[in-house]
């Protein structure tokens, strides 16, 4: 039987240099959640997942995954990092990136099997970029880079995914489908974190929350935690400009402005 908690973070502590950037983290995900992680620029969102997937050390705390440290489960999560991490001026197609996707799961000596690459195929076709995969990936635009980014995630078919900020700067037509992709994998019983910024969506995005700013402000199902006073306690003073702006965009969304 799977664990019941996806991931579970206990008193988890990190530092750049000297100066600490996450502090005291506790908390403790279920399975099959869609988990939106909300917080200013600077409140150590990227900082959590990376240290979680351990590609930053803590100075302190725990990290499981399915009751296990993640060496135990490593191929049954993902990540996206964000898009400027990779150099989309190297010389590949869109066919070969989202092929490393599997390279996890080969070892160091073994070649891509026919499967790997009918599987590249079918997750091309559901990001729909299929039509681009023997494009050389700098010729993609932002949109076309992140459903590309996505596919090499789903290529991995994990049990838990992270994504850094998917819906930067892309476009509306894109954001559209890689949502529908996140929530056909939460239908299918997958945990999905993501770093995101714009508070307008998250309600309809996501059906858990975590709130950080350094410290955890609050995590829970998106209904009892979003609130305007766990948002004011994660965002401060900027909070009324976001709750101001919020406002006015529903109201004009349902035609009272």
């Amino acid at each position: 039987m799977k664990h019941t908690s996806a991931l579970k973070v206990s008193q988890l502590s990190v530092n750049y240099d000297k100066t600490p950037v996450l502090w005291d983290i506790s908390l403790d995900i279920p399975t099959g959640k869609l988990v939106g992680i909300i917080g200013p620029n600077g409140a150590g969102k990227s900082t959590f997942i990376k240290t979680a997937l351990g590609l930053l050390k803590p100075i302190s705390g725990k990290v499981d995954f399915f009751g296990q440290p993640l060496k135990d489960v490593r191929l049954q999560v993902a990540y996206v990092p964000q898009r400027e991490t990779v150099d989309w001026d190297f010389p590949i197609t869109v066919r070969d990136l989202v092929l490393m996707g599997r390279y996890g799961r080969l070892g160091t000596f073994n070649w891509p099997r026919q499967a790997d690459k009918a599987a590249v195929d079918y997750y091309l076709e559901q990001v729909g970029m299929s039509a681009y995969a023997d494009r050389q990936i700098s010729q993609l635009s932002g949109g076309q880079q992140q459903r590309v980014f996505i596919a090499r995630a789903l290529l991995q078919e994990a049990d838990i995914y992270f994504m850094d900020e998917p819906f930067a700067g892309i476009d509306l037509a894109s954001e559209t489908v890689i949502m529908n992709i996140l929530r056909q994998l939460k239908s299918s019983g997958k945990t999905v974190f993501v770093v995101h910024h714009d508070l307008n969506t998250v309600e309809s995005y996501f059906d858990w929350v975590i709130l950080l700013n350094m410290r955890l402000v609050a995590y829970g199902s998106t209904k009892t935690t979003f609130t305007p006073e766990n948002l004011n306690a994660t965002y401060g003073k900027s909070y009324a400009l976001f709750d101001q702006a919020l406002r006015l965009s529903q109201s004009r969304a349902s035609g009272i402005v």
